[in-house]
């Protein structure tokens, strides 16, 4: 059965019908990577998730598997040291979602950083997240500085750090490891809610969910759960009356993209503003996107939203570091705002927050695991995996294979690694422009889908008989299809924000092709009337949300 919206009913049957040893509750990127995990281990796994796949923090972060150089000044030697290695293993095995990116620190006199922390800090973290020698740090003079971005402020400089970071698509990256671990044998599907746990003798065995589209329930039953619902956890341990001891503390970040006609940023940047908070300035596909803030959160989980002051915050800091700019509300084409799930210690400011991970095992069975970053994904799949096999050998006798995602593509990747990439990028922008796509789009399908573009390119055939029928263009049809059959798109709002990004980065394509793709989806997916004005409906609330902000006491929309 393919990963098709289409099959998304017969996918909920099936799983009414089988017996899972797990069941991972959660379809961000730790869920995903626990599903794939698990399941080449040879663990019979299913996935549930409330909403689309990525759609809570794994569609909101900076879009950086970085080595967490943050984490050095609060002497975090260990988690600097795992991520670091971690950042590499995830570029290997997926190098058209995540690619390096030469980062520049500027050292001002008043600064965070001083020259002399700046160099000995990069060299520790070259040293513990073991950086290959070309992509080691470099300290910059002043003229160098400037020379790579002529936008930072001149008054006090002393020069920079030049560092390697990477650059990933942290929503696509999500979807190419749940297509993986679907291709591998497991069973995952959207828009799943879990409503109630099942219980035997006081032990979890089940779900009971309901299918957001449908509206009707199903029970799922496997020996062991993992709630894997990253700003939800704490929602689910509720259900299962085990929330005691530690609990989750959401903070909200917040990041605004700007063209790069308004923002012509020419080098990523990392720069403390006047409160020695750190933040990000990125450049990416004609835009440039800045951020993050640092806020406690206790609005809605679903729908976190930017508020005025959020949006201030950016700008100034955007204005405080490039003030030749002098950035305002209306240069904001777009926004994203999204919820870190961190380990609540009392005391603590939320920017000192460890990103630590910690996984609790309730008296029921329910495996919790909270907390965490992206990079650190796949360990913390692997080390979820082997508790879960440890107790079914404990309770079972069974006995399962070590992990073996360290050196496992995910989707897209399998092309030999990154080394290999340039020249399949060559070969496959080829095939695409035989079929009609300008250079310039094919070379961007073969980067987004990797080693599935020969898929994308397939659907060509299917334009030639749907082209009038559907008024879209084949680089949009190619996108919208493969997105629908094989990557369980079920609703407008997950093709523009978490299947091509489009929404964050280039919001009036999404303007312009919205109603020619609901049109078409109702048709492929056999909406009702009251559907497609419903998905319609969400897509304008969204495209309004990326660029409008809540008021923080009345929620209201202000502009």
């Amino acid at each position: 059965m393919t990963f098709s919206s289409e099959n998304r009913m017969s996918i909920l049957q099936e799983m009414e019908n089988e017996k899972y040893d797990v069941l991972v509750i959660g379809g961000g990127i730790t869920g995903c990577g626990i599903a794939l995990d698990a399941t080449t281990r040879g663990m019979k796994t299913a996935l549930v998730e409330m909403q689309d796949f990525a759609a809570g923090t794994s569609s909101r972060s900076t879009k950086l598997v970085h080595g967490g150089l943050r984490y050095l000044k609060q002497f975090e030697v260990k988690m600097v040291a795992e991520v670091g290695k971690e950042r590499a293993i995830v570029y290997e095995n997926g190098p058209h979602v995540t690619t390096p990116e030469w980062m520049l620190l500027p050292i001002y006199e008043d600064g965070t950083f001083g020259k002399f922390s700046t160099s000995i800090g990069l060299l520790v973290y070259d040293f513990l997240a073991g950086v290959k020698s070309n992509e080691r740090r470099s300290m910059l003079s002043i003229e160098e500085t400037l020379k790579r971005e002529p936008l930072l402020k001149k008054d006090g400089i002393k020069g920079g750090g030049y560092y390697v970071e990477y650059k990933t698509d942290d929503a696509r990256l999500t979807i190419e490891v749940v297509k993986e671990a679907v291709n591998q044998g497991a069973t995952a599907i959207n828009y799943t809610k879990v409503e109630e746990f099942i219980y035997e003798n006081g032990i979890v065995k089940g779900v009971i969910v309901v299918d957001q589209i449908t509206k009707k329930s199903y029970k799922i039953y496997a020996k062991k759960i993992v709630n894997a619902a990253g700003p939800w956890v704490d929602t689910l341990r509720k259900k299962d009356q085990s929330l005691k001891g530690k609990s989750l503390q959401l903070t909200k970040g917040i990041h605004l993209v700007l063209d790069q006609k308004r923002f012509p940023l020419k080098q990523a940047i990392y720069f403390d503003t006047p409160d020695g908070r750190m933040v990000f300035a990125i450049p990416r596909d004609k835009k440039t996107y800045v951020g993050t803030t640092d806020t406690v959160y206790k609005g809605d989980i679903a729908n976190p939203r930017m508020t005025a002051s959020d949006r201030k915050y950016v700008i100034d800091a955007i204005n405080y570091m490039f003030p030749s700019l002098k950035i305002t509300i209306k240069d904001i084409e777009s926004s994203w705002t999204g919820l870190r799930p961190l380990i609540h210690e009392d005391g603590k400011d939320p920017s000192e927050i460890s990103r630590k991970d910690e996984i609790w095992t309730s008296d029921s069975g329910l495996i919790t695991i909270a907390g965490g970053k992206l990079t650190g994904y796949r360990k913390m799949a692997e080390i979820i995996v082997d508790l879960l096999a440890k107790k079914f050998n404990e309770e079972e006798s069974r006995s399962f294979s070590a992990c073996t995602t360290k050196k496992l593509p995910i989707s897209g990747g399998d092309f030999g690694g990154s080394k290999k990439f340039p020249a399949f990028i060559e070969e496959k922008v080829k095939i695409g422009t035989h079929i009609g796509l300008t250079r310039e789009q094919a070379e961007k399908l073969v980067k987004r889908y990797g080693s599935n573009v020969d898929k994308v390119f397939q659907y060509s055939k299917m334009h030639m008989e749907n082209s009038v029928k559907s008024q879209l263009p084949l680089y949009v049809f190619l996108q919208l299809m493969y997105s629908i059959k094989e990557e369980m798109t079920t609703k407008p709002i997950d093709f523009f924000f978490r299947r091509t990004g489009t929404l964050l980065f280039d919001i009036n394509w999404v303007r312009e092709w919205k109603d020619h793709i609901v049109t078409f989806m109702a048709s492929a997916l056999e909406w009702t009337t009251e559907q497609k004005h419903s998905y319609q409906d969400e897509l304008e609330k969204h495209i309004r949300d990326a660029y409008t902000v809540v008021d923080e006491k009345a929620n209201e929309k202000i502009s």
